[in-house]
């Protein structure tokens, strides 16, 4: 079964907060996109909806949002996510992990679109049930 940290931020505060995600939840999470926007619901947040701006797996490599897929590759960059040169004109081989959230991702970075009628540090500070 997955289990994903998530990092949400909130971008009128400038505050990002730590939730962890598992059972259903993380399983339906499983197979969503860079870029797609999701219930709040699922990271415990109730009338809020979330934008996927990232990821990285379990070794650090972070998710691309051009690069379709579920799978970690190598490819030859110039600059970018992931790659910075160091003198104009460097290329190396980097890995880069595809757009898809797969079982090897450990981390989720999301940002707030719509915000719900508590704010998210209310709303973590109830008991869930």
């Amino acid at each position: 079964m997955a289990e994903y940290k998530a990092v949400v931020n909130d971008k009128k505060t400038g505050k990002s907060y730590n939730m962890t995600i598992t059972g259903h939840h993380a399983n339906s999470l499983t197979g969503k996109c860079v870029g797609e926007i999701i219930d709040g619901i699922f990271v415990g947040l109730p009338g809020y909806k979330l934008q996927i701006t990232g990821g990285s797996d379990g070794n650090g490599t972070p998710m691309r949002k051009d690069l379709p897929g579920n799978r970690r590759r190598m490819l030859l960059m110039s600059e970018g996510l992931g790659f910075h040169e160091k003198y104009p004109g460097q290329r190396r081989r980097v890995a880069i992990h595809g757009c898809a959230i797969s079982e090897k991702i450990v981390q989720i970075n999301m940002a707030v679109t719509e915000y719900g009628p508590k704010s998210i540090e209310e709303t973590i500070a109830e008991p869930s049930e």
